[in-house]
This record gives structure tokens, sequence and C-alpha cells, in this order.
């Protein structure tokens, strides 16, 4: 699990990125992003009912996201706020497909170092 600091918690900064952010994506994921004035990135994770009606497998993707994220941190530029939106093909992905995707996308984004 991502650290508190890694995390975007507040309503209001989920909104600030999806009103004002950029949108980047790839096969089964996509990352809006925008810049904030902090020493390191926040992330937010969003997988809605469209990929599963079962709270079990939209967790499941939720936590497999957040992961690649961790894992893949120290590659990722500091400043900037990220919004992770799963898409409808990500369902029965393994893990490694999931962040090679995930890695595209932020890579579209020039975030990754």
């Amino acid at each position: 699990m991502l650290e508190k600091k890694y995390r975007l918690t507040k309503k209001k900064d989920f909104k600030r990125v999806f009103v004002q952010g950029r949108i980047f994506g790839a096969l089964f994921s996509a990352v809006k992003i925008k810049k904030n004035n902090l020493p390191c990135s926040r992330f937010g994770f969003v997988v809605s009912l469209k990929i599963s009606k079962k709270a079990v497998e939209r967790n499941k993707i939720r936590r497999r996201l957040q992961e690649a994220i961790r894992l893949n941190l120290s590659k990722i530029k500091k400043g900037v706020d990220v919004a992770v939106i799963a898409k409808p093909g990500i369902k029965g992905k393994q893990y490694g497909e999931i962040e090679e995707d995930l890695i595209a996308a932020l890579d579209k984004a020039g975030i990754i170092k």
C-alpha cells in the first residue's frame, strides 16, 4: 500500500485533477495529471462500476494499480498529482500486464524519468 503522503485523499484534490488535468491513455488505464507545489507526487485510483459490479474485483484491480505505482515510485517525477483511471479492458489481466500498461500511460504523460 502507498504511504499516505503519496495518496490523493481529499475530494477537492481529485476534483482539481479531473477538472484542470491533462489525460493520457493506454490500453487498460488512463492517467490524469496536474502539477502541484509539493515535494512529492500524489496518486489517486478510480475503478468504476463499469469495470465490475463486484467490489472484490474492483478492489483487486485497485490494489494492483497501487502496487505498480509503489514499486516504480523512484522512477516518477516529483511534484504532480495523478489520478489513475482503470478502463474496462483491465478486468482479468495479470499484474505484469497491468504494470506495463500503467508505465506506458505514465511515459506518454512524460513523468517517468
